[in-house]
């Protein structure tokens, strides 16, 4: 038997138990780092030294690769973040050339990794952080737009190995397992993050903090977990009782709001084409798009077109044939684009639901940041514009 497979802790829902774990913490810590210097993630390129290699405990890193990397990590996984890291290193290799940068640089650098608010508020937060020292405690890191109490954690464990706790979704399932946690962790945080301060290792946080998101990424999966590896195995309450999968408890999922929305891909007598800017608010705000809006209930799509780009344009247009309809699901409802070619009648653009309409070439459509939606309604417009085709009057 390990020497770490100890009676598993009891659910940690009074201090009597958290006490048990707290007991248990030197323990877990060691096997845990023993298991993360053999089988972790030791490349993860903003996590380096400037000549590759890395960081030695105590060691300060460099704060805005990391800063940059944690934002793009929230919501999405980390082979998905590495190219678009790369990139944005490559384009704005420091804090300053961020701030100095136009919102359009921006949001187009992120087109695809969606949640585009996140690159905004990275812009922000360049432009707050100009010309002043890096923050090394949570409250100059919380004042940034769009930073929590788990990105600032984050940030501060693997830029200067300072002992911050962090509660991202791999290490809320990883804590619900160890502890058979009866409640969704959303309804008990402050018991999570009580745990989670307890088993940071204060001597070695930035190592710690890693393998503990290693070790939720790749063995303590949301589906199927490695469990026969994993060196909290003997310590884990939800495998002694035989069923880690059925952890994190969750709260009966609502089915998603399912939205036709109805798109228009006007065209002027000069083959041009309308885009629209949306404003700077919500999860798309910034990007450029298509103008259309939401079907209203026993309306023709086409109607629904012609109503939407009047109340948002300002003008007329003659609905065609449809080019393309695609759906794409978000984390809050469901949407089908149902896209039709039309035909400018009359009426000058206004933006009367955005910021800015502009005319452009269909080719210098790859020049403005869409949303990713919208790069199969452009793919569908380009395919059908090749030399030789031509749009029919609607």
């Amino acid at each position: 038997m390990s020497p770490y497979q100890r009676p598993a802790p009891a659910r940690v829902d009074s201090a009597k138990a958290l006490g048990r774990l707290g007991e248990l913490a030197p323990e877990l810590r060691a096997a845990l780092l023993a298991w993360w210097h053999a089988h972790g993630r030791h490349q993860i390129p903003w996590k380096l030294t400037a000549t590759g290699e890395p960081a030695s405990p105590g060691e300060r890193l460099d704060p805005y690769p990391i800063w940059v990397a944690e934002v793009m990590l929230q919501q999405t996984q980390l082979q998905v973040v590495l190219p678009y890291w790369r990139r944005w290193r490559a384009a704005f290799p420091s804090v300053e050339a961020l701030a100095a940068a136009g919102e359009h640089d921006v949001l187009l650098l992120w087109q695809g990794l969606g949640y585009y608010s996140r690159a905004r508020r990275l812009h922000q937060g360049a432009r707050q952080l100009r010309g002043q020292p890096w923050s090394r405690d949570l409250e100059g890191w919380l004042a940034l737009p769009g930073i929590g109490r788990s990105t600032a954690g984050s940030i501060l464990s693997s830029a200067f190995d300072l002992p911050f706790a962090i509660l991202d979704g791999n290490v809320k399932r990883v804590l619900a397992r160890l502890t058979r946690s009866p409640r969704p962790p959303a309804r008990v945080l402050a018991g999570f993050w009580q745990m989670s301060e307890l088993l940071l290792d204060p001597r070695r946080p930035r190592e710690f903090n890693q393998a503990l998101m290693d070790l939720g990424s790749s063995l303590c999966t949301p589906r199927n977990p490695s469990c026969g590896t994993c060196p909290w195995q003997g310590s884990c309450a939800a495998y002694a009782a035989g069923d880690p999968a059925s952890y994190p408890v969750k709260d009966a999922s609502k089915p998603l709001p399912f939205q036709v929305i109805g798109v228009g891909v006007v065209l002027n007598a000069a083959g041009q084409v309308l885009i629209d800017q949306r404003l700077n608010e919500g999860l798309l705000g910034g990007m450029w798009e298509f103008p259309g809006g939401k079907q209203e209930p026993e309306e023709p799509i086409e109607a629904t077109i012609r109503r939407e780009l009047s109340e948002e344009l300002a003008i007329e247009v003659a609905v065609g044939e449809e080019l393309i309809s695609l759906e794409h699901a978000y984390s809050h409802k469901r949407l089908r684009f149902v896209v039709h070619l039309c035909r400018w009648l009359s009426g000058e653009p206004q933006p009367l639901a955005s910021q800015q309409v502009r005319w452009v070439d269909p080719q210098e459509l790859g020049a403005y940041p869409f949303p990713a939606a919208n790069a199969k309604i452009i793919a569908a417009l380009l395919e059908r514009l090749q030399p030789g085709e031509s749009v029919p009057a609607a």
